[in-house]
């Protein structure tokens, strides 16, 4: 391990594995790198001087003049994109190095935009300006609800232009991850089966050290990256958090949100509501995402079969035992989340039924997902069309009853539906709003304001209601591909 004056603490343990996991790529040029965002809490959590790289690190986190020390890598990995199978890699983006944390925690420091690399596939390797803004804030506001996630420690802007349906600034974003295994890392690992078991040494090793010991250690890894995702995914549906392009490469082992690309929140809501103008046949739309994941988590069992056990029908046969386990985790975990939103303490078996009721009638008045639960939250069910149905008035009797059931008493029981249902979420027309400002005119206030009020989604307070306002009825839907 190295240091320097930036505080950049890298291992490089990846590396460590067969080459034929990743390429050594140099980071393009860049003319005039300039920080427009830096994550200062996040650059001190992780050892690093805030303050220095304010003010001058620009070019080590836009991958100039980096420390003879560092290694930059680009992995290599394979994937099912939208169904299909291709061989894959980081077709823009280098893992610096793992940053040892002061608390001896390892994190990847990865920069996104940094040219090609020999799995660019003809791509020129770099990033518009537009949505690594985004990533930085959606995956900001997704730590600030606490959901798992990659994290954004900076956007630096690179003084060029690139070209894209017309010319955009380029832009370079320094993503923080637990690590950048994936779905598709083992999938890749299965066509070289004298590498894939050095795979899941290596990833039992840096994320589940505890299972190690285990000698059914392959099929504990498959059991407890089963278990990440179902709880993973039950948050993202709590909170309307639609990924849009949930294939095998976008699936993080470590159970971290990764790949922010044309991704939303729900406004009303929707099942079947998709934000990528490419997923034509609704392949990750919301509805579906519980059912993707289980696909996805398939496909790494069927990478791991030679590791479960030589015999192949007891290889299937155990993957098939911790894949059953998805459904029912990920019903448990939604529904526990449910139960929070709704104030209910305890367990009940008419539970799921009743949230299933209140889901249908939102679908059917087309009612916001977000500020139903905190009208609920508030005791201020009476102007929206769906509040006005007889059906809402017997479904709220049923619920007032379960909260009696329940026994908190009302204020316990509205407190605790307060922590559970933030007051806002990145909307995508304000989101959009503060990066039309920030990309086109250069002014970055009304972004630090949002990013702000994104920080703190459980205040509830006045200002924050300002930003939970959904779009105007005649506002244009967002679907959108957002990973130029």
């Amino acid at each position: 391990m190295q240091t320097n004056e930036f505080g950049f603490n890298f291992d490089h343990s990846y590396a460590r594995l067969p080459a034929a996991f990743f390429a050594h790529v140099q980071p393009a040029a860049v003319p005039n790198p300039q920080i427009v965002l830096l994550n200062k809490p996040l650059a001190q959590f992780l050892g690093l001087n805030a303050e220095l790289l304010e003010s001058c690190g620009a070019p080590p986190l836009s991958g100039q003049k980096l420390p003879e020390w560092c290694l930059p890598l680009a992995q290599a990995y394979a994937g099912h994109q939208f169904g299909f199978f291709t061989m894959l890699g980081d077709g823009r983006a280098l893992l610096l190095g793992e940053q040892i944390t002061p608390g001896g925690e390892r994190y990847d420091l990865q920069l996104k935009g940094t040219g090609p690399t020999p799995y660019s596939r003809g791509g020129d390797g770099k990033a518009a300006l537009g949505p690594m803004l985004r990533e930085y804030i959606i995956s900001e506001a997704m730590h600030a609800l606490g959901i798992p996630t990659t994290r954004s420690l900076a956007v630096v802007t690179t003084g060029e232009l690139i070209p894209r349906e017309r010319l955009l600034p380029g832009a370079v974003l320094a993503r923080v991850a637990k690590s950048h295994l994936r779905v598709g890392t083992f999938q890749y690992a299965a066509f070289a089966p004298q590498h894939l078991q050095r795979l899941a040494d290596y990833t039992l090793e840096r994320h589940f050290p505890e299972l190690v010991p285990k000698e059914d250690r392959y099929a504990a890894l498959l059991r407890r990256v089963v278990d990440l995702q179902a709880r993973l995914i039950a948050q993202w549906m709590l909170v309307g958090f639609v990924h849009g392009v949930m294939n095998t490469d976008n699936m993080s082992i470590s159970g971290e949100t990764i790949d922010y690309g044309p991704c939303a929140f729900l406004d009303t809501y929707d099942p079947a509501a998709v934000f990528s103008s490419i997923d034509h046949e609704g392949r990750y739309a919301y509805g579906r995402q519980p059912e993707m994941a289980k696909w996805n988590l398939e496909r790494l069992a069927e990478a791991l079969l030679p590791l479960l056990s030589s015999d192949e029908n007891k290889a299937e046969e155990m993957a098939g035992t911790e894949l059953a386990r998805f459904s029912s985790l990920y019903a448990n975990y939604y529904l526990e989340g449910m139960r929070k939103k709704l104030g209910w303490a305890g367990a009940e078996e008419g539970d799921a039924a009743l949230v299933q009721e209140l889901l249908q009638l939102m679908h059917l008045h087309k009612a916001d997902y977000t500020n139903t639960f905190l009208d609920l939250t508030f005791d201020r069910c009476q102007q929206a069309a769906l509040y006005q149905s007889e059906s809402f008035a017997r479904w709220q009797q049923r619920w007032q009853q379960r909260l009696e059931r329940g026994g908190l008493g009302t204020q316990a029981a509205r407190e605790l539906m307060k922590r559970s249902n933030p007051a806002v979420i990145p909307r995508n027309h304000r989101v959009e709003e503060a990066l039309g400002q920030a990309v086109e005119e250069g002014e970055y206030g009304p972004l630090h304001t949002l990013l702000t009020i994104l920080a703190h989604p459980f205040a509830h307070s006045a200002e924050q209601q300002k930003y939970a306002q959904p779009p105007a009825p005649s506002a244009k839907p967002y679907r959108t591909f957002c990973g130029t």
